[in-house]
């Protein structure tokens, strides 16, 4: 479904990004793993995607610095020659009441997860509209659209990726270019790892489907919306939440 494309997956070291590469591969995609910390989580990414017969690099950038950003994704057209799917998955929180929040971890949080999928949407774009063709998917979140008491930076950051999208989108599509978002509910990762069991069972009051979602979940939209089958989908929120924004 995917063979021949080159495919950059911003955060792809762990958690949603990473299961978004593996499926990528799978499907014939030459995956660019991003990553910004852990070196060695992005190589095991890498290793299982060649176990499994699939393709894929390592890029190491921090997307909310605007000048890595730059030659993270010059490099990555130098050595392939095109970029044909831009995930934006890159994330961080940094949880808080309003009346505690430091504006350190207000901005850092906007500066990744906002700013970085600007970075990466602003550079990717030009080699795209030479294509005219390409697909770009940004990760929101549920929060992004109800809010969350204790997350207003990430709230912020994620409803923002909404509305970058629908612009992009607008901007984009003369150029055959398709920009959309994914708002994961609560997936089963390290982030929701670390939540107690109270916290687990109050959130699962809230979906109605009665679960936590699983990065398979994210992946398969991820893939979906990557594939020429929605090529007519564009400036699209797809919510893979369980029912929690119903």
């Amino acid at each position: 479904m995917l063979n021949g494309k080159i495919a950059v997956v911003t955060g792809a070291s762990r958690g949603i990004g990473k299961a978004i590469a593996m499926k990528f591969a799978q499907l014939g995609a030459t995956v660019v793993i991003n990553y910004n910390g852990s070196a060695q989580k992005a190589e095991e990414v890498k290793q299982s995607i060649i176990a499994d017969g699939g393709r894929a690099v390592i890029k190491q950038c921090n997307v909310a610095d605007y000048d890595a950003c730059e030659a993270f994704i010059k490099e990555v057209i130098d050595q392939f020659g095109r970029i044909d799917i831009l995930v934006n998955n890159a994330g961080i929180t940094k949880d808080g009441l309003i009346m505690r929040m430091s504006e350190e971890d207000f901005t850092n949080v906007v500066d990744v997860n906002l700013k970085g999928t600007f970075h990466c949407i602003r550079f990717a774009s030009r080699q795209m509209m030479k294509q005219r063709s390409g697909r770009i998917i940004n990760m929101s979140s549920v929060v992004g659209i109800s809010g969350n008491a204790g997350q207003i930076n990430y709230a912020a950051s994620k409803a923002g990726v909404i509305g970058m999208t629908k612009s992009a989108a607008k901007e984009l599509a003369s150029r055959g270019i398709t920009v959309n978002a994914i708002a994961p509910g609560y997936i089963e990762t390290d982030m929701t790892n670390v939540l107690s069991d109270k916290v687990k069972e109050e959130t699962m009051k809230q979906i109605p489907l009665g679960r936590l979602g699983q990065t398979g979940d994210i992946a398969a939209a991820a893939a979906f919306l990557a594939s020429d089958e929605a090529g007519y989908i564009t400036g699209q929120v797809l919510a893979v939440d369980g029912g929690m924004a119903i």
